[in-house]
């Protein structure tokens, strides 16, 4: 990426759902995403709210797919997909002067390239932390999917340092 710049279930509920997955060809494993849902105060809870009501239907031609639990503070596109987070933690690599970062559309980026290659973009200078986590198998797309996130962050989520 060259943009860098430095349910409780009874003991017969069991054999009753396999035999059902069995008989309908359905597994226990699908494409829907699971991820962790934030718990900000109600300040920055709020702003979440509104970004969320600001996020586009598609990002980079992916259709939304929020993943479960379902919240107003994630929301998520495609399949592996793209993981929005509202109000998040300050990452401590924010502290570190060398950390990559990017500039999209007027909206500051950390950016960490993991272990496994997927990537995780938090945006900096903004009231409440944001949080993109864009999958291994979508890394091609670079920062392309932070374009479709810079207009609704600008919108909902203030300049400013966040407490």
């Amino acid at each position: 990426m060259s943009f860098f710049r430095h349910r409780h279930a009874a003991a017969f509920g069991l054999p009753v759902l396999a035999l059902l997955m069995a008989a309908t060809g359905c597994t226990s494993a699908d494409d829907d995403a699971s991820t962790v849902v934030p718990s900000p105060d109600a300040k920055v809870t709020k702003l979440c709210e509104n970004l969320d009501k600001e996020l586009p239907e598609k990002v980079t031609d992916l259709d939304r797919n929020d993943p479960e639990p379902r919240s107003a503070l994630t929301a998520g596109w495609g399949s592996p997909a793209i993981i929005l987070r509202c109000g998040v933690e300050r990452p401590a690599k924010m502290n570190d002067p060398n950390a990559d970062d990017a500039e999209v559309n007027g909206v500051g980026w950390l950016v960490e390239k993991q272990d496994d290659g997927s990537y995780v973009f938090t945006t900096s200078l903004r009231t409440a932390y944001v949080e993109v986590r864009l999958p291994k198998e979508r890394a091609d797309l670079g920062a392309g999917p932070l374009t479709a996130f810079a207009e609704p962050v600008k919108k909902a989520i203030p300049e400013g340092i966040a407490d």
